[in-house]
């Protein structure tokens, strides 16, 4: 896996809304720390504001976690 460091751009994967008016989709996100390999802080860009949170690595995309972006070929 790539390492994280500060700068970096990830996905935050969101939760949406519990009755699922609203998707969990993938937020842009910058890493503002780094904890471990696994484990950073970022700032979440949504188009209502932007938050900050500390969150975990999840290759699948779990709720609440960071990935890296897709490649685009």
């Amino acid at each position: 896996m790539t390492k994280p460091t500060v700068g970096r751009v990830v996905h935050y994967q969101a939760y949406g809304t519990p009755g699922g008016e609203f998707p969990g989709v993938p937020r842009a996100a910058i890493i503002t720390e780094v904890h471990s390999e696994t484990e950073v802080g970022v700032c979440v860009l949504n188009p209502s504001g932007i938050f900050f949170n500390r969150v975990s690595y999840d290759a699948d995309g779990k709720p609440g976690s960071w990935r890296w972006p897709p490649r685009e070929p």
